[in-house]
């Protein structure tokens, strides 16, 4: 008999874990908890499905991965020493050893392997998965086992190779496919055997050695090839087809199941090393830069941005726009467009003629503080889905895929960007890491698999991250942050030991693989970016309440300047050029346009006057009093347009000047024309003319326009697309982990046979009529004992339960109930059936 502690299947191995390992099972596979399994063997068949070992496998590192394709052509059940043969070799290799107990742990936890050490168990989904053949071929390169290829072999061909490889017949091929594995298995005699092959025969075992296992043939072999197939060392697998066993590939190999076996996680090798100052201090420059940007962008969007495709998102004609405001290429000014549309600045109006625009939200972002307000894009990058990246690629349909338009959603985003820069957070401070080491490390911890090989788009993310970081000022100098590590919520990094030197030192601490951190929660993220902030703002320069006003009818700001004194300056200048400094130059159409806003010619005197450190130069005051002196001169408003002027001499010029013909001029008093333009195009027709007219309303009173009148509706900010279920918190766990051990309770508790009762099944449900159902229950309540009873609920759910009955009446039993470990009461009506238990069960 068998050891009735040895697991017979994978729910039974879950049955005798603890809360602990299985909590650990569902942080790591949370699809297995939604919906919460009723027992701990719908878990388990439940963590069987194809596509829920697909996507653990997906989530294991590189050795981790190596173990379970090594049990995959492992014998079923394997020992840990045969497992630890296949990944070390017949040499061993000390790495491999140490490792290979938490790589095995690692699939324990995950359900992926199950049983004792001398009894290991791929699941066999994983298994069928991960198996050689040649229709999908292993990555270890092995092919099938002498058994697996001589299935359909004659009897008469089986025994001619067991005569031919030095062994006696046997009676049956059964006996003849075992002796023949044998000797394949082994060392010694397959050396001999190999010891008489001719070398042109080797040449061909060492083709096939590491894989493909599989070859052409003729219907004539060569024969260095007829020696090797007299022997079976190579056996047909189809008309022109053979293989070479998996069990003299493994001699060949020396044991081992994977030609190079990757115990240890690469380092991610620092490229230079920095100064933490001088890290933090250009981050804070290049973040304050981002703000600015950022703060351009959606200036120059202010009163409504380029239109909105018909498919959605932003042409290319306005994205090249886009890019050369802004100064920068076209993939940058892809990102800060798509940074501003994930925190909520930027969204589209929709309106009839969509446009894209800023949002509310963009006001209520202005008036923060400047760190918090960079804590906000950090936190919004580091978290989208949306990725800049893709832009100019092409979807599944072909299609090329554009600036906040769909389909830019890549839900591994998130991970990629917190796990690049945990790997910087893990490096001595100052240390910028060098891009390879980083994709490398990336690829150990997420090898891929199948198809997945041909786009690597982890390592696409990867690279992006590290030069959006930069861009965005959470690293500097390629080195993390004092305040992007704040960000990030990880601890600041302590001295790296020396190297090991002795046979029993332990692994260096950069080769160790660490689980990935836990990913933080909102209220986590809150506490970090405001923690980021404060670590931000003392780097940050202050910004400047004066400029230096000069004779060339400009002014320089020597650094930031306050808000409200760069929003005026704004519209009274043009930007002439960025930098360190910036310089604005006064001009008629600037001017005019901060008289179009409400202002005066002694407002903008006082304005000047109050934040120059330099006497306002009197070529300035000139123009601001000549233009001044002509606006609103003339007036405009709707007839469809009119024009009147008190001086008709001006508005005879206008009449005479041929430039006006387009807009069609009439006069209909001395002082009076009209028009057949709209407003807007009369405006702009005589300010081209040379002209300063301003609007005026219905009732006469001049209109002031600003700068900031276009706004969409309240917009929330993008939702990220999940990669998959989120990972469920503590409360949810325990839970689910006590829903699942009170379902178990219900459908395993043995149960006294009866007599009157229809025999049950640990998956069905008791059935008993009501009268026998009040009957057990009220003997229940006299002895105090327990039931297993069936109950549908209101929404129709059925379920099990143990209940242990206190009262009842009305109708209604009143008991306490195991599987939730509390007092409930039932009605009756709803109890489909009631057995009573075997004793010395609860």
């Amino acid at each position: 008999m068998s050891d009735p502690a040895t697991p017979r299947s994978l729910a039974e191995d879950l049955r005798v874990r603890d809360d602990a390992a299985l909590t650990v099972l569902l942080r790591s596979r949370p699809d297995l908890i939604t919906p919460v399994p009723t027992d701990l063997t719908q878990l388990a068949t439940r963590a069987g499905t194809r596509a829920s070992v697909v996507r653990a496998l997906e989530r294991l590192d590189r050795f981790a991965l190596q173990t379970a394709e090594a049990l995959a052509v492992a014998a079923d059940p394997a020992t840990y020493g045969e497992l630890l043969a296949l990944m070390a070799g017949d040499e061993g290799d000390p790495a491999v050893t140490g490792a290979l107990p938490h790589a095995l742990g690692t699939l324990r936890e995950q359900a992926l392997v199950w049983g004792a050490d001398d009894r290991l168990r791929l699941v066999r989904t994983a298994r069928e998965l991960l198996a050689p053949s040649q229709q999908h071929p292993s990555p270890t390169g092995l092919g099938p086992t002498v058994q697996e290829a001589t299935a359909g072999m004659s009897p008469g061909r089986i025994q001619e190779i067991v005569t031919a490889a030095g062994l006696p017949s046997t009676h049956d091929a059964v006996s003849a496919v075992s002796a023949l594995t044998a000797l394949f298995t082994d060392r010694a005699r397959m050396t001999a055997l190999l010891a008489d092959a001719p070398e042109e025969s080797l040449e061909v075992l060492a083709r096939l050695v590491w894989g493909p296992p599989y070859g052409q043939v003729t219907a004539d072999p060569a024969a260095r090839l007829r020696w090797l197939l007299d022997r079976g060392l190579l056996l047909p697998t189809a008309p022109g087809t053979v293989v070479l066993p998996r069990e003299v590939a493994l001699h060949l190999r020396a044991g081992r199941a994977h030609r190079a076996t990757e115990p240890l996680a690469p380092p991610v090798e620092p490229a230079a090393t920095h100064r933490p100052q001088i890290v933090d201090t250009t981050a804070a420059g290049q973040a304050y830069t981002a703000l600015a940007t950022v703060e351009e962008l959606l200036k120059d969007w202010d009163e409504g941005g380029p239109s909105v495709l018909r498919a959605g998102g932003l042409s290319v004609r306005d994205l090249k726009r886009t890019a050369v405001a802004l100064d920068v290429p076209e993939p940058v000014a892809v990102f800060w467009v798509e940074l501003a549309y994930a925190a909520g600045l930027l969204a589209s109006d929709g309106e009839a003629d969509e446009r894209f625009a800023a949002t509310p939200a963009h006001d209520e972002w202005l008036e923060q503080p400047v760190a918090q307000r960079w804590a906000r894009l950090a936190q919004a990058w580091l978290t989208a889905t949306r990725t800049a990246g893709v832009v100019g690629g092409r979807d599944t349909k072909d299609r090329t895929l554009s600036a906040l338009g769909p389909g830019l959603d890549r839900s591994a985003a998130p991970e990629v960007r917190h796990r690049v820069l945990t790997l910087l957070a893990g490096l001595p401070e100052g240390a910028s890491p060098s891009a390879e080491s980083v994709l490398a490390r990336l690829r150990w911890e997420r090898p891929l698999r199948g198809p997945q090989r041909d786009d690597d788009l982890r390592s696409r993310l990867a690279q992006w991250t590290l030069n959006e970081a930069e861009l965005l000022g959470v690293t500097g100098r390629g080195a993390l942050s004092a305040h992007g590590r704040a960000l990030l919520g990880a601890p600041r990094p302590k001295p790296v030991p020396e190297e090991p030197v002795g046979p029993g030192d332990k692994l260096p601490v950069h080769h160790r693989h660490t689980p990935h951190p836990e990913p933080l929660s909102a209220a986590e993220q809150a506490v970090a970016s405001a923690a980021a902030a404060r670590l931000l703002a003392p780097l940050l320069p202050e910004p400047l309440d004066h400029v230096l006003l000069q004779a060339d009818l400009t002014a320089v700001a020597p650094g930031p300047l306050q808000r409200p004194l760069a929003d005026t300056l704004d519209v009274l200048a043009d930007v002439e050029s960025k930098g360190g400094a910036t310089v604005y130059r006064f001009t008629p159409g600037s001017v005019r346009r901060a008289l179009d806003a409400g202002r005066s010619a002694s407002d903008l005197h006082a304005f000047l006057a109050e934040h120059s450190r330099t006497p306002v130069p009197q070529p300035l005051a000139y123009l601001i009093d000549d233009v001044a002196r002509r606006h609103g001169h003339l007036r405009v408003g709707a007839a469809s347009a009119y024009v009147r002027c008190d001086d008709d001499a001006v508005l005879n010029e206008i009449l005479a000047d041929k430039r006006a013909a387009g807009l069609r001029l009439r006069r209909l008093a001395p002082t009076v024309l009209a028009a057949q333009a709209d407003p807007a195009a009369l405006l702009e027709g005589l300010r081209a003319m040379g002209f300063a007219p301003a609007a005026e309303s219905a009732q006469g009173d001049v209109l002031i326009t600003r700068a900031d009148a276009h706004r969409t509706p309240p917009r929330t900010a993008p939702e990220p697309v999940p990669d998959g279920p989120p990972t469920p918190d503590a409360t949810l766990l325990a839970a689910a982990i006590r829903a699942i051990r009170a379902g178990d309770l219900a459908s395993t508790t043995p149960r006294k046979p009866s007599a009157d009762t229809a025999p049950v099944t640990g998956g069905d449900l008791p059935r008993t009529t009501s009268a026998e159902t009040l009957a057990t229950m009220q003997a229940a309540v006299l002895t105090g004992g327990a039931l297993w009873i069936g109950y549908v609920n209101a929404e129709g759910a059925a379920s099990q339960r143990v209940i242990a009955p206190v009262r009842v009446e009305g109708g209604f039993v009143t008991a306490y109930d195991h599987t939730a470990d509390e007092v409930r009461t039932y009605p009756l009506h709803r109890i489909t059936g009631v057995a009573e238990l075997a004793d010395d069960q609860l």
